[in-house]
């Protein structure tokens, strides 16, 4: 596919690598020639510098001949121009970035008057994700299928957990039916586990099972699963305002330290019910007179990563609160998995992850597509969900006479409002949602599951 990408930062750069990676024909358009002489000193890609609302600059670009528009400015108005002015200029489909709340409520009006393809709000993406992860609070990270229906939930083993000595194959009997180990990360080694595989303390596990469940499951691995009732939110900013938002929705006490005094103004009027302090979120005596100590759970959110991963360690010191840490620069994978951090998010990956999604979906208009995709374990790992059609290869075999890929389960069926955790036995029918996990990145449809045939 022919793909112009506006904008080169964290997200426009993720995006070009990624797309770049999975054979598409990228051009970058940004005004700062710094950014590009990163980029093509790095990757094989058309660096275009000049104006991504220009008329002239996209024609130069080839938007005549371009599939899609991806704008990631850090101006959502710009984003949005850059759109309006593909759709007259080409015939291409369109996605912008508005990250704005003043645009929350406008963004049907936006998609429908200006014709994109799709909005995203990095932001609140991100906030929906850390309320998810509130509701787990031993969970390292949580995603979620099926429109919600099934939970994919990263978790460690611990030293006395039942899972500690327990073979895949009798998850089943200890766990529940329903519960399926998918993914192993021991020292930094990442495993798609068979039957015969032991955990021992120390692995972090993934499991997927249905969301009704997940609460009996953790009981029985004697995981604590008490709700979590009092957030320290660090930084003001957009994200801080979705999550404080949602988080008092479920009635959780929240508080937000935010070092800008007319910020602090704004906050208590746009949420009258969240106590807004005004400090500096690295304040040691401000921390502990806030109930660092006591709190259930605190979410590092400053525009600075580093300050991020100090507040979090210092929290893990002096608490024992879940932390959520924000860390933008993405190229630092390796050195934050040594540190103690329950989990780390990144707005720019989920925008990433959720825009490589519907490029993959539009490879494949007749096909299977891709209907959820989560990045794992620094992206070594993917979790897709395809909706299975009546021309796909894979239907009316058995699992097990399937010639599947190595390094690929495939771990939960939805079929009319059935969960199926399956078996080598069954089958994968037309109308099916079908959830796969693969270190075999890249997977565009339900067919690509089966290893290719050498002739």
């Amino acid at each position: 596919m022919r793909i112009i990408i506006v904008g080169c930062g964290k997200v426009g750069y993720v995006l070009t690598e990624q797309l770049t990676k999975e054979g598409h024909d990228i051009c970058l358009i940004d005004k700062d020639e710094d950014k590009l002489a990163r980029v093509s000193s790095n990757m094989d890609v058309f660096c275009l510098q000049g104006n991504g609302t220009s008329y002239e600059t996209q024609i130069e670009a080839g938007i005549k001949e371009a599939d899609l528009l991806i704008s990631v400015t850090e101006s959502d108005e710009i984003n949005m121009l850059c759109c309006l002015i593909a759709k007259k200029a080409g015939n291409c489909k369109t996605i912008a970035r508005v990250r704005k709340p003043e645009y929350d409520f406008e963004v049907s009006f936006l998609k429908e008057e200006l014709g994109l393809s799709m909005a995203i709000n990095p932001e609140m993406t991100a906030a929906a994700e850390m309320s998810r992860l509130i509701q787990y609070p031993s969970a390292l990270e949580v995603e979620t299928f099926v429109k919600g229906r099934v939970t994919l939930i990263k978790v460690a083993v611990t030293k006395d957990s039942p899972l500690d000595g327990l073979a895949i194959k009798d998850m089943a009997s200890v766990a529940g039916k329903r519960t399926l180990v998918c993914i192993v990360d021991r020292a930094k080694e990442i495993t798609i586990p068979n039957g015969d595989f032991v955990l021992k303390e120390g692995d972090i596990i993934s499991l997927i099972l249905p969301v009704e469940e997940s609460n009996a499951f953790f009981k029985k691995m004697k995981i604590k699963s008490s709700p979590i009732k009092s957030v320290i939110i660090a930084g003001g900013g957009t994200t801080s305002f979705y999550l404080a938002k949602q988080l008092q929705k479920t009635g959780v006490s929240v508080k937000i330290i935010e070092e800008n005094k007319a910020r602090c103004e704004e906050l208590s009027e746009l949420l009258p019910n969240a106590m807004v302090i005004n400090g500096s979120c690295i304040d040691k005596d401000l921390l502990l007179s806030e109930g660092i100590t006591d709190i259930d759970a605190m979410a590092a959110l400053t525009s600075l990563d580093e300050e991020n991963i100090l507040l979090t360690m210092y929290a893990k010191k002096v608490g024992k609160c879940k932390t959520m840490t924000r860390v933008d620069k993405l190229n630092f994978g390796e050195v934050l998995g040594d540190l103690n951090m329950d989990t780390v998010i990144s707005a720019k990956a989920i925008t990433a992850a959720y825009i490589i999604r519907y490029v993959r979906a539009m490879q494949n208009s007749y096909g299977s597509k891709v209907q959820t995709l989560h990045r794992l374990y620094d992206g070594q790992v993917e979790a897709l969900e395809f909706r299975v059609t009546k021309n796909a290869k894979v239907i009316e075999k058995s699992l097990f006479e399937l010639n599947l890929k190595n390094n690929l389960l495939v771990c939960c069926i939805s079929r009319k409002g059935k969960i199926i955790t399956p078996s080598g036995q069954d089958m994968l029918m037309p109308g099916d949602g079908v959830i796969v996990v693969t270190t075999n990145t890249g997977l565009r449809d339900i067919d690509d599951i089966l290893a290719v045939n050498k002739a």
